[in-house]
Parts: structure tokens; sequence; C-alpha cells
């Protein structure tokens, strides 16, 4: 494990020279070097984190990681399918691995996530004849699966999003039409949340989703919330994943989601945030024949102003937001680079493929 010091020399080294990408030259280095990380910018206001693979955890990634944040979220490692791929199998060395680099440099944990209808392994819903199992089966697996998952890292997890993703895109639908509602109807969301509960007490538990800020959705979502704390479901807060575009959301937009959120007193993260240069898309595609992916010095600007609105409005709600994840930790890679569009770069990040501040950087720690 490298030191956790970090000389002023290599700093100064890390936010010093140009950017080129797409053939355009964008001069980052002409706004002074930060002196402090992203953490340290906003001690006062709320901690900063980033997802983060294990891969991502070493070299010049690693040191950027304890530069400028002080949490993590691990991105793929935690979630059902990668820590439990066999009923009576888990693979526990890429989470441990995780836990442990935040461990020695004293970084906190966000645990993502303990239920979500993505990656999650095909024998939790069968029986060994490969029928479908019911729904007392598989209540009681997913109440093993938290307990051992939850346990392992009690006291090192301050925080879990315990379901994911569960209101339908559709808007004919409340909740989305997967096998955990086909077998379960509702109650597997607050099942979830009580099954945590009683596994970490402390710990703080939140319901995660995405486009939370689209009027129709955010409202359903609402809904379920309420409900859930109507019935005196263990749950904590609200993650609001922040996979934002230069299209959307508007501040209009973002500060009413804040406030209808806020109302049901809750905590609120920002839990997997980015700015695509793209309007936002659900389903996977190829890139096509002649479509663009160069990261123009236009884009570049668009992009910096998007940030520098969206951290105005969380340094405006301080005492609700409780914390701002990034999804990733620079452009050199990230899973928009491969989703929607296969093919297609992204440059959502305030850090460049080089692990350089971009100009939505400055912005960022500008106020």
């Amino acid at each position: 494990m490298k030191s956790n010091n970090f000389s002023q020399k290599a700093i100064n080294r890390l936010v010093a020279a140009s950017l080129v990408v797409g053939g355009a030259a964008l001069l980052t280095s002409q706004a002074p070097a930060p002196q402090k990380g992203l953490k340290d910018y906003y001690k006062d206001y709320f901690p900063i984190g980033v997802a983060v693979s294990p891969q991502g955890l070493k070299g010049a990634e690693g040191e950027l990681i304890k530069q400028q944040f002080n949490s993590i979220t691990p991105e793929n490692a935690m979630k059902m399918g990668p820590i439990h791929p066999e009923e009576n199998r888990y693979f526990w060395k890429d989470a441990d691995e995780i836990v442990q680099f935040a461990q020695t440099s004293k970084l906190r944990v966000r645990g993502h996530n303990l239920l979500w209808h993505e990656q999650t392994p095909k024998w939790l819903f069968k029986n060994a004849d490969g029928t479908t199992v019911s729904k007392k089966v598989l209540l009681k697996r997913l109440k093993s699966h938290i307990d051992t998952v939850v346990k392992r890292y009690k006291g090192k997890i301050y925080a879990w999003d315990v379901v994911n993703e569960a209101i339908a895109d559709d808007s004919t639908q409340f909740l989305r039409n997967s096998e955990w509602y086909k077998i379960c109807g509702e109650d597997f969301i607050a099942k979830a949340f009580e099954y945590a509960h009683a596994a970490d007490p402390k710990a703080q538990l939140f319901y995660n989703d995405y486009n939370t800020e689209r009027p129709e959705k955010r409202e359903r979502i609402y809904k379920l919330l309420k409900q859930l704390k109507d019935a005196k479901v263990p749950i904590d807060g609200v993650g609001l994943q922040g996979h934002w575009s230069l299209q959307e959301p508007t501040e209009k937009e973002l500060r009413a989601a804040l406030d209808r959120y806020k109302s049901l007193g809750l905590k609120i993260q920002i839990t997997e945030l980015d700015v695509s240069i793209y309007p936002w898309e659900k389903n996977r595609r190829e890139k096509r024949p002649g479509e663009s992916d160069a990261y123009t010095p236009e884009l570049e600007q668009k992009q910096a102003d998007h940030y520098r609105m969206f951290f105005k409005v969380f340094r405006d709600y301080k005492n609700v937001i409780t914390g701002v994840t990034f999804w990733n930790i620079s452009d050199k890679y990230t899973w928009l680079d491969t989703y929607p569009v296969a093919g297609r770069k992204n440059y959502p990040l305030l850090f460049d493929q080089n692990q350089k501040p971009k100009k939505a950087f400055y912005e960022v720690v500008k106020f």
C-alpha cells in the first residue's frame, strides 16, 4: 500500500498539463493548480465520494482518490450477482479489498447495493427443478443474503443503498415489473429495509433511483417513500443517482425534487453523479456511423456551467444533503463509455483521462 503522503510537487504535476481530447486542445492548466482536494473545499458541507473498483485503487488513480475524496462506493463489487454468485458461495475478495483500502486511507464507505432487478444471480428466483420460487422462499433467501453481507461489514460501512431502482420507468406502472415484484408484490421493499436494519441498526439505509427529478417519476418515488415512512419502515434517506446531462435536470427541477423529498424528513444524498455530454438514453445501442464523440471546447464549457449550477444548489441544501458521490474517478474510464452507446466515449467527470482537473473542477470549487 502506498503512503498517504502526497507531496506538493506531485500535486502540482498532477494538475499542470494541458488536455488534448478529440483533436481539441483544452488548456486546463490556465487555471491555478488546486491546493486542496474536493473533500477539503466541501468539508463544511458534506462528504465527497467516488465509485471504485479494486483496479482503481492502485497507482495514480489510488493517489487521486486519497487526495480528492473522503468516501468511496464499490461500483460493482457488492452487488448481489458479483458478491453472491451461487446460493452457497460468496465472493468476498473485491469487496474486502475496497473496504480495506478505505480503512487504511481513513475513508467512509457507502454500500451499494443489497437489492436490484439487475446484476442479480439467476439461482435466486429458481428452485432446484427450475421452477419459480415462492414468495416465502425468496424472502428467506433475501434475508440470508442481507444478513450475511451487512454483518460482514458492520461498523465499516456507514450507509447502504438497500433497494435500487424499484420504481418503473413506464408511467402506467407504479413499481417496476421485476422478478422481485412478480413473486413478492410490494412487500420485498419494506422487508429489505427491515432485514438491513436488523443486521446493522447503526447503518443509514437509503432508497436509490435515477431520473428522480423528472416530475412524474419524482411523484411516484415520493409516494413510495411516504408509504415506507408511514409504515414506520426503517429508512433514513433517498439517493438521487445524478446520472445527468447537459439537457437535464434544470435548476428549477432539481430544487423542486430536493424540496419534495426534504418534506418527508429524509436525508438526501447524490449517489452516482456524472454529467454526460449527450442527451439521456435508456436503451443500449451501437455507435452510429459518423456519430461524433469529440469533446469540444464548447461542450467542455457547457459541462462546467452545469456542474457549477448543480453544486451551487447542493450547497444551498447543505442541511439536508449528507453526501455527494461521483460515479467513477476520471474520464479514463466511466460506465458511460459502454452504456447506453457502445463504442462512444463520454467525458462526464471532473478529471480528464490523465487524472487532471477539467474546467468543471474549478467551477465546482469556486465559491
